[in-house]
């Protein structure tokens, strides 16, 4: 294929002839990296006409650049840049015009400079990624996925991917949550309960636009989501950090007035406690006595492989204050970007309008190829497969820390996708983890999880999510000498 023809245009300010001009567009094109070698350029008749000068001109053009080693040409098939055309200065091209913004007066807002930590997107090239939120693509089922993908492309489902359905969803997914998702987990809803959203990350984003203003308090969890921490940041809203302990958030810890409070009592984020029953009905009525809403992300219920999940809270509550989070994203793959909202109508409704300003909705295809996948059997398969590996990479890895000696802090009662870890006091797992990474072995750091200026930085969380267990010995035993050497 032909570099687009539209890609090229005189400028107006250029001096010398047309053929000059054409050559200079052309070489500054390459020497910018804008064109690279082996591309092929539009036809010299194409060309003229574009620019609008006769096609002698640029066949002109064409042969000084390939006399002076710009470009080649090939039988019948016209001129394309060389393979021995100059190289790309190895220097940033400088911008034709000069920002002349204070942008540092003109942002209304700022949105950077939150907790959220980087993480490598050649995350699956290191051969030990211990790394929370990645999926292992031999888990997924590629071939049944593929199959949806391609019924959900069918005519049949035209209507469904390419419409819009403005603050609307597809109603076979909806159907599904309503019907399979959300009883699992005790809850019952009806359709207009109920939003789908870009994963759940974009369900608390608008769940905080929605209840929170400058002059509310939100409590979160110590440690927490570092996400969540970012969104309440920019929302402006007062924040109150309470501790966890090794079953969850304290309800006694509570401070006497707040609006909102956003927990994760299923499998605590990071250190991955459970709530038992009896704190749950405390908070729900720490939270009933205050008059607070409660959110609650119950992000990684369907990995419990090791004991069933507990009820959910928003199954304990008859006031209608827990506003539930789940996530397909977690337990499917990542970059699927689908969650889901569950309310009152009246919270559904104002999210809902809130997301069709923002987004309008998550894309039809995604969704009606997701409800294919969740109705016919697929997903239920995948967990049980995902469960299976991570029952087994489970207990790789806890005879691994133990042969070891490493500190376990939290592991899931249920089960999950990770383990969180303790070093010693005064050991820095920032600096510990740069060092690692050196040695192919990827880890998350804990203090981004923590609330304050002086987070402890001792804490570090291993997932078992995206690596083999077969290499989970051998990248146990670095993490173990790293630390021993600090």
């Amino acid at each position: 294929m032909a570099i687009p023809v539209e890609t090229f245009f005189l400028s107006a300010d250029a001096a010398g002839t047309l053929q000059a001009r054409i050559q200079q567009m052309i070489a500054e094109g390459i020497l910018s990296g804008r064109f690279a070698k082996g591309e092929k350029l539009p036809s010299s008749r194409g060309l003229a006409a574009h620019l609008g000068v006769s096609r002698i001109t640029v066949t002109l053009a064409y042969t000084e650049l390939q006399a002076n080693d710009y470009l080649t040409a090939r039988d019948r098939s016209g001129y394309y840049v060389s393979d021995t055309a100059p190289e790309p200065p190895r220097f940033a091209s400088r911008h034709p015009t000069q920002d002349r913004i204070d942008w540092s007066r003109a942002l209304g807002r700022r949105y950077t400079g939150g907790a959220t930590p980087e993480k490598p997107q050649d995350w699956a090239s290191y051969p030990y990624p211990f790394l929370y939120g990645q999926s292992d693509p031999k888990l997924f089922d590629h071939a049944n996925w593929r199959h949806c993908a391609l019924r959900a492309l069918g005519q049949k489902d035209f209507h469904a991917q390419a419409t819009d359905y403005y603050d609307q969803d597809d109603p076979q997914l909806i159907e599904f949550i309503t019907r399979h998702t959300l009883p699992r987990r005790g809850i019952l809803a009806e359709p207009d309960e109920i939003l789908v959203t870009m994963g759940a990350q974009n369900a608390l984003w608008l769940t905080a636009q929605v209840l929170l203003t400058q002059r509310r308090t939100a409590v979160i969890e110590d440690p927490c989501y570092y996400g969540l921490r970012d969104i309440l940041t920019q929302a402006r809203c007062h924040t109150a950090a309470v501790p966890v302990d090794g079953r969850g958030l304290l309800p006694g810890a509570l401070p006497d007035h707040a609006d909102v409070i956003f927990t994760t009592p299923s499998h605590q984020c990071p250190t991955n406690a459970t709530m038992p029953m009896a704190r749950r009905r405390a908070l729900l009525a720490k939270a009933r006595s205050m008059d607070a809403l409660i959110v609650e992300d119950d992000y990684e219920f369907e990995m419990s492989f090791l004991n069933a999940p507990s009820p959910s809270l928003k199954s304990l509550d008859r006031d209608g204050r827990v506003i539930y989070v789940g996530s397909f994203s977690k337990s499917i793959f990542p970059g699927l970007r689908l969650g889901y909202l569950v309310g009152p109508r009246p919270f559904i409704r104002e999210a809902r309008a809130l997301r069709a300003s923002v987004l309008r909705h998550p894309p039809g295809l995604i969704q009606r190829t997701a409800a294919y996948f969740l109705s016919l059997g697929h997903y239920d398969s995948l967990i049980r497969r995902t469960s299976r590996a991570y029952g087994e990479r489970r207990g790789v890895m806890e005879d691994a820390l133990a042969e070891h000696g490493l500190t376990v802090a939290g592991r899931g009662l249920h089960g999950g996708s990770s383990i969180w870890m303790r070093a010693a006091e005064g050991v820095d797992m920032g600096a510990i983890a740069a060092d690692l990474r050196g040695v192919g072995v990827l880890i998350e750091p804990g203090a981004s999880f923590f609330q304050g200026p002086t987070p402890p930085r001792n804490f570090y969380r291993l997932a078992y999510s995206s690596i083999p267990p077969g290499k989970i010995g051998a990248g146990i035993a670095l993490i173990a000498e790293a630390l021993r050497r600090a």
